[in-house]
């Protein structure tokens, strides 16, 4: 297993960025930018890249539809070229409040634009001339598909550092997490219940790996996870039952919430609508009440160490290798301790870990 961080997008980059070297003296491998509607993340992936020398870098993640496979490709090149062979390629495909309220562009066929983009990006890195006809993308765009008829196969002209960056997908939905366990390296689940991953995604998962490449190695559970070593104030606490409902709750319209339906699918069927009813009626802390508590527990690193040590425990059973944290202590210098220990905890209950 390794530790990663998730940076938060609404605030403390700075901060954070200049913690980052002693996060990594004290067990970080890998640190994660998310990309919402908020600044991109490819600059702050730059930055980042700029002040450290061994973390890994990850996406977390670049939704699908607004760049171009090609530039998707060329992005990533570029950040895993700034950070010397570092950076993961996160994608996602979002949502259509985000893509087609925000963005303007039409979102539809998840599943296959995602499997299309990782094809070509692949393509791209291998430093082919790209050619590629499929149901979403055609490169070079013909004049019969309403080009000009002068596009041409190109293949990228720098060398790529590697033929073969990684990709991580989140994916959430039955068919997606198949997609993602036959192609991609990492998977990045959000509220990944470790006591029910068969009951939300067993069939899945099977369906992926029949199909996988063995090359690619095995699938790396990249987990987002609200972290705190000891009892977490209230406040914490109540920060997690907040994103757990605006999540449940409020993201997405009624029937295209994607996190409403995986709470279903962990047998939370009642108490996913009572959450949804109350937060899209503008009762959003009644919504976080309504939160199960077992939910809270189980998607989360809460606790002494006796609990984080069977959490972990746990996680690595269910196929989790690394957590990407969102520490929740009150001071940076209690976060970076918190984080320390966490990874004598990783070696002890993992043997083998990177950390």
């Amino acid at each position: 297993m390794r530790l990663g961080m998730i940076i938060d997008y609404s605030g403390g980059f700075a901060e954070t960025v200049e913690l980052l070297q002693e996060y990594e003296r004290n067990g970080l491998d890998l640190v994660a930018m998310p990309e919402a509607y908020s600044f991109d993340a490819v600059s702050q992936l730059g930055y980042i890249a700029a002040k450290t020398e061994r973390l890994e870098l990850m996406s977390a993640i670049f939704q699908i539809y607004t760049r171009t496979p090609s530039l998707t490709a060329m992005t990533a090149a570029g950040l895993d070229f700034v950070s010397e062979g570092r950076f993961t390629l996160g994608l996602g495909a979002s949502g259509p409040q985000v893509i087609e309220g925000f963005h303007g562009v039409k979102y539809d066929a998840p599943l296959g634009r995602t499997r299309e983009v990782i094809e070509i990006c692949r393509q791209v890195w291998r430093r082919q001339p790209v050619e590629f006809e499929g149901r979403h993308y055609d490169i070079p765009l013909t004049r019969e598909k309403g080009g000009s008829g002068l596009g041409k196969p190109l293949k990228i002209i720098n060398h790529p550092v590697r033929s073969d960056i990684p990709i991580s997908v989140a994916a959430l939905g039955p068919k997606n997490v198949a997609l993602v366990a036959e192609l991609a390296n990492g998977w990045q689940p959000l509220f990944f219940h470790p006591g029910k991953v068969d009951l939300a995604w067993g069939p899945s998962l099977e369906e992926g790996f029949a199909r996988r490449d063995p090359a690619l190695g095995e699938l790396d559970i990249q987990l987002q996870i609200a972290f705190h070593l000891g009892e977490p104030s209230p406040e914490a606490v109540q920060a997690v039952r907040n994103q757990l409902a605006l999540y449940v709750g409020g993201m997405g319209a009624r029937d295209k919430n994607f996190y409403n339906q995986l709470a279903c699918r962990y047998g939370y069927d009642a108490e996913a609508k009572e959450i949804q009813d109350l937060y899209l009626s503008g009762r959003k802390a009644e919504a976080a009440a309504a939160v199960p508590q077992e939910l809270v527990d189980a998607v989360t690193l809460l606790g002494d160490e006796d609990a984080i040590r069977r959490q972990v425990a746990e996680f690595h059973a269910a196929g989790v290798r690394t957590f990407l944290l969102n520490p929740l202590a009150a001071t940076a210098e209690e976060k970076v301790a918190q984080v320390r220990r966490l990874a004598e905890i990783v070696r002890e209950v993992a043997p083998g870990s990177r950390v």
